[in-house]
């Protein structure tokens, strides 16, 4: 298959890129910075000769969009915003005006979408959609506001032929350098992965194999479209989450932080709180119901794995 993927160049486009080339797939990425063999330069807002690429192609992939590993300032927050409209928006407009548009559409989200919430998980059939919790900053209503914006821009794309799936992502994990993953690892290798703020807030997450494996899935499953959650099926507290990668890496005490505490690393490491401090409690109700089996259901062993493959790099 041709598969193109705006936005390709990150930890999760490196992930995709990697195993979807193996497979034996021609993989087109396109990036605001081109800077080798099957990269063609967009700039994520405008048509262009990289619309192209999409007419003919088998599978779009849009992962296009700002980092969230930044300070939330109303600045960042509205890139945030406008690079995912603007991205979708035109990959949308390149697919409706391709003589052979692509049979399959996978635009990404978050998992962010949902609410923040202790007393039961979030699916997709009957997941509360955030914005509207009571004692949590006003801000964070606006990672939902995009979110929920991100994945309207692609319900309204005029593609009658290409069947149309928002990716609900958790955090993906993976051993590459930068990642989410190798961040948290850090700390705990810092004595620093302790719970934060009480450690009672749900982490969601999947593991870089079953998350190319439930790409592959989409890909195939043409009775599927709309919003699909991509998350193991267990999330766990942060404190148990953090105690599992810890053991995995075998360092025996973490730190604990106040609320304060991470506000004070989140400034140090130019982020922010809601991604530590947001209970994020997903699991993947449309997969399940479907068939998918996840080889990593669970975060120790998952760990284990991910930790495994750091110390052999």
């Amino acid at each position: 298959m041709k598969i193109v993927m705006p936005g390709g160049t990150g930890q999760v486009g490196s992930v995709l890129r990697r195993a979807l080339s193996a497979a034996g797939h021609e993989v087109v990425v396109l990036s605001r910075r081109p800077s080798g063999p099957g990269e063609i330069g967009w700039d994520g807002r405008t048509p262009g000769r990289w619309a192209e690429a999409v007419d003919g192609s088998d599978v779009v992939v849009n992962l296009a969009g700002r980092s969230v590993s930044c300070r939330y300032t109303p600045a960042n927050l509205q890139a945030m915003m406008d690079s995912r409209i603007d991205s979708t928006r035109v990959v949308g407009e390149a697919i409706a005006a391709a003589g052979r548009p692509p049979k399959v559409w996978l635009q990404m989200s978050t998992a962010t979408i949902y609410a923040h919430r202790f007393d039961a998980p979030n699916d997709e059939f009957t997941g509360l959609l955030g914005g509207a919790e009571a004692g949590v900053p006003g801000y964070w209503g606006y990672s939902v506001d995009i979110a929920t914006a991100w994945e309207r821009e692609q319900e309204k794309a005029d593609t009658p032929h290409t069947r149309k799936v928002a990716l609900r992502s958790a955090m993906v994990m993976s051993p590459d350098r930068g990642g989410v993953f190798d961040v948290l690892l850090r700390l705990a290798r810092l004595g620093l992965g302790g719970p934060v703020a009480g450690g009672a807030q749900y982490v969601s997450w999947i593991h870089d194999h079953d998350f190319v494996r439930a790409v592959e899935f989409l890909i195939a499953r043409e009775d599927l479209a709309g919003p699909v959650n991509l998350a193991a099926p267990t999330p766990l507290p942060q404190r148990a989450f953090m105690r599992a990668l810890r053991a995995a890496w075998g360092v025996p005490v973490g730190l604990p932080a106040t609320r304060w505490m991470a506000e004070l690393g989140a400034f140090a490491l130019r982020s922010d709180t809601e991604l530590l401090l947001k209970s994020r409690r997903v699991v993947p109700g449309r997969l399940l119901t479907a068939g998918f089996a996840f080889d990593h259901a669970q975060w120790p062993q998952a760990a284990e794995d991910l930790v495994g493959r750091v110390r052999e790099r």
